[in-house]
């Protein structure tokens, strides 16, 4: 099931308030609320979630009174613990490793070894987000980092297939909302044709990132975040620290093709001392803020290098290894608990996976790097 931004925001200081009408390949339309993605329906063959005008609204809490039921009736309660993980297995030049054997993967959970409940393998549509830092501090109109920005965003967009779903965000001060979750590309350029002007010179990269977070942590499917940005924040309500721990919860798979490379190789040694610490630190936030979230992170210095960035973020997206556990650890404590996958042989030994001509390959596992545990429900 696909779902929709409620668009709202201020881009280049003119507010824009419209209703998108999405038609019936774009998934069902929000009526009206601040996040991309509702709860699933309970009835699936009704996908009008408002109640009609003569009906009473549906109680918060249930009582003797609004259900009905016998104070003796008794109530079930029905718990799943199942931990799904999406895991892509890439060689050294970025490429998917497939058809590795179920008893070959190894789970553990807070150094815990976990028995693997399911296991499935194959390629499926992407929903993207494309997040694209776009103020005056950096990426004044027609200006190196503009181009570049253009150029990222343009052309990872060109990547995606039919079936694939794109929203487009933009943010300095504020995240907008340019296009909805849409398979319709037209929507998509026309929405990207509007990152002509750059308004404000803040760049809030922590509450962007954790807003489109929240906002899709429920959309089902191979999801992602596409950052596009020079990782630098200025002005954001959120600290690093609270930040990283939105997303590490909510677990959406980010991944980071950092700005301005080039300029600032060029630049070295006129940079005052602060400027070095700071791009310093972008870089550092953007790498952890994807490999914490199971996504990649990419600093393209030549232009020549953003479509194998393309091509990495598609095969480490689309095709995966989708693995669910039941963990050992049932304690609902809310508290964080680190993940680790592994290849091993029967042995239980390192895996060594190697090429047609029988040469070893070096491989990395992309996958989050955990979960925050359940709290109790009163």
């Amino acid at each position: 099931m696909r779902r929709a931004f409620f668009v709202t925001g201020a881009f280049l200081s003119v507010v824009l308030i419209s209703t998108l009408t999405l038609k019936s390949q774009e998934g069902p339309v929000t009526p009206g609320g601040g996040t991309v993605a509702r709860p699933r329906p309970t009835n699936p063959t009704n996908t009008d979630d408002a109640p009609a005008p003569d009906m009473a609204p549906i109680p918060s809490k249930l009582n003797k009174k609004n259900t009905g039921a016998d104070a003796d009736t008794p109530n079930f309660k029905v718990e799943s613990n199942l931990v799904q993980i999406d895991a892509s297995v890439l060689d050294n030049r970025g490429n998917f490793i497939p058809n590795i054997p179920r008893g070959n993967f190894r789970i553990l959970e807070d150094d815990v070894p976990q028995q693997i409940k399911s296991f499935t393998m194959g390629e499926a549509p992407m929903t993207v987000a494309l997040l694209i830092e776009f103020s005056a501090k950096w990426q004044g109109y027609y200006g190196r980092t503009w181009f570049q920005t253009l150029q990222a965003s343009y052309g990872f967009v060109s990547t995606l297939k039919p079936q694939d779903y794109i929203a487009v965000i933009a943010y300095d001060m504020h995240s907008t909302i340019l296009s909805d979750f849409s398979q319709d590309r037209s929507k998509t350029q026309e929405a990207l044709s509007r990152l002509r002007i750059p308004g404000f010179s803040e760049s809030n990269l922590f509450d962007a990132l954790v807003d489109t977070e929240e906002r899709m942590k429920d959309i089902e499917g191979r999801k992602a975040i596409v950052l596009i940005s020079t990782g630098v924040d200025t002005f954001s309500k959120l600290t690093f620290d609270k930040a990283r721990r939105a997303i590490q919860e909510d677990g959406v798979p980010i991944y980071g093709i950092g700005l301005m490379q080039a300029l600032r190789i060029m630049m070295d040694g006129r940079m005052s001392g602060p400027q070095d610490l700071t791009f310093l630190q972008a870089d550092n936030q953007m790498k952890t803020f994807s490999k914490e979230t199971g996504g990649m992170s990419f600093f393209p210095r030549f232009e020549g290098e953003m479509p194998s960035i393309f091509q990495g973020i598609q095969q480490a997206l689309r095709n995966q290894y989708q693995i669910g556990y039941s963990p050992t650890n049932l304690a609902k404590d809310g508290k964080f608990r680190k993940i680790k996958i592994q290849l091993v042989n029967p042995q239980g030994d390192p895996l060594a996976i190697k090429d047609e001509k029988g040469k070893p390959i070096k491989y990395q596992i992309v996958a989050k790097a955990g979960y925050s545990a359940p709290r109790v429900v009163e």
